[in-house]
């Protein structure tokens, strides 16, 4: 097995399953790791597990996972020589990641360069259409009310309002004609100022009832760039991932090596070094579009890992430690099928988060089961942070295994205390537009909370 030769202390700069997911990587490259927390998470269970743990502030995220001089103090003082950031908080926060290069500290992901401009979405968009990678109508970010109505006027309604500087469905509103482009544009520029810090929205052709299908990349210091297969990532609430599988059972092989083709062009054109995805929509004749390049490790990576048989967090470490992939884009054999269940700790009909303390745990396993988490019993999830917490991923020779599979670990599932999305993932194995495979992001929406665009 590889070792890091270059980078040995590592600071997690996350918390939760992602972090346990890094120290166990890091200790199995020869590395140390260096767990931070805040007062709210003094018990969890990446600080027992981490070589070194370092309180960080209180609880909420701002003063803690958030705060840069935090993070920067836990640094010094641990004379880590790089971080690993995860996904959310600081992972694509180009400041943090140009400070840390100022400081001679490895940022284990891309340049901050490269970060500003995929993190900008209207920059990340242009830099899609000159790598020659497709994109739907739309514009460059809008400043005024008569601006907006004639960039929807020549692209046709309904369209999409997007924040330029963020994703995660904040600051995104439809507006299917001029009356409520009027109303929806200034509630959507709050929104992307209220969460990012900054109001630009653009706007895009609205394709109705799309897939959303994303490609995994894993990119070296040297040049070298693969994409790992696809993930089908449509089952949604409120544009918020709650299922992904891979393959997606909708595309072709065909559109799949296009897709993956398109991926590659785009982590070139934009200088990318890691393991990032680049989304798309796709419709439904399988033309695909750009949505955006995430920098770093997604929260459904496990599916492609399982798929492919690559660790992709090890390799997130190894080309920070400035090694070459070993292997090249027709070695990489995707095989069999994987969906990874996102288990929150929410109301399975309302997904209002329900923290607290767990009474129960029994966790399932057997062949072709995995589970990321950070949870044990006793462990009080906290009303601070994101409600994930476990993911639940099963693999099978095709879709039809991994499915009856899923359905068996989901039922030895057991989280006793709180209520989790758990009932919520048996009801969509039995539903006939998921088996079918012909599911969009609409179906949560429409068919289970009753939401219309």
């Amino acid at each position: 097995m590889k070792k890091l030769n270059n980078i040995k202390r590592i600071l997690i700069a996350n918390r939760g399953e992602i972090a346990i997911r890094a120290v166990r990587a890091i200790r199995e490259l020869g590395g140390e790791s260096i767990a931070v927390y805040s007062e709210a998470d003094k018990d969890s269970m990446h600080v027992k597990l981490a070589d070194y743990s370092i309180c960080i502030g209180k609880a909420p995220s701002d003063k803690s996972y958030l705060h840069i001089p935090s993070i920067l103090s836990a640094i010094e003082i641990s004379y880590a020589d790089a971080v690993y950031p995860g996904y959310g908080f600081l992972a694509e926060n180009p400041n943090f990641a140009a400070i840390l290069e100022k400081s001679n500290i490895k940022f284990i992901g891309p340049k901050s360069e490269t970060i500003r401009l995929t993190g900008d979405k209207a920059a990340a968009r242009k830099a899609a259409e000159e790598a020659n990678v497709p994109i739907i109508p739309g514009s460059p970010p809008v400043e005024t009310l008569k601006e907006a109505l004639e960039v929807a006027d020549k692209i046709g309604y309904p369209v999409l309002l997007k924040a330029a500087a963020g994703g995660g469905g904040r600051g995104m509103r439809v507006a299917h004609s001029p009356q409520e482009l009027s109303r929806l544009l200034p509630v959507a520029q709050r929104e992307a100022e209220t969460n990012f810090g900054d109001s630009r929205v653009y706007i895009e052709k609205f394709i109705q009832n799309p897939k959303h299908i994303e490609i995994q990349i894993l990119s070296d210091e040297h040049g070298n760039v693969v994409y790992i297969g696809d993930r089908e990532c449509s089952i949604q609430r409120r544009h918020q991932k709650l299922l992904e599988e891979s393959p997606s059972p909708f595309i072709t092989e065909r559109v799949r090596k296009e897709m993956g083709e398109a991926a590659v062009r785009f982590a070139k054109h934009v200088g990318f070094t890691g393991a990032g995805t680049v989304e798309f929509i796709v419709d439904k004749d399988m033309n695909f579009y750009f949505i955006e390049m995430n920098g770093r490790i997604q929260v459904e990576h496990p599916v492609s890992e399982m798929t492919s048989g690559i660790d992709l967090v090890a390799w997130q470490l190894l080309i920070a430690d400035g090694q070459k992939l070993d292997f090249t884009q027709k070695d990489i054999k995707n095989t069999g099928h994987a969906i990874e269940f996102r288990i929150n700790a929410e109301d399975p009909k309302t997904f209002v988060p329900n923290p607290g303390k767990i009474e129960d745990l029994y966790l399932p396993g057997g062949f072709g089961v995995r589970v990321d988490t950070h949870i044990y019993r006793g462990y009080t999830v906290p009303p601070y942070y994101d409600s994930l917490i476990a993911k639940l991923i099963v693999y099978g020779r095709n879709r039809e295994e991994a499915i009856i599979r899923g359905k068996r670990a989901l039922t030895e599932l057991i989280i006793g205390g709180i209520k989790t999305t758990k009932d919520f993932h048996l009801r969509i194995l039995e539903d006939e537009e998921f088996l079918s495979g012909k599911y969009t992001t609409s179906l949560v929406d429409n068919k289970y909370l009753g939401i219309r665009e």
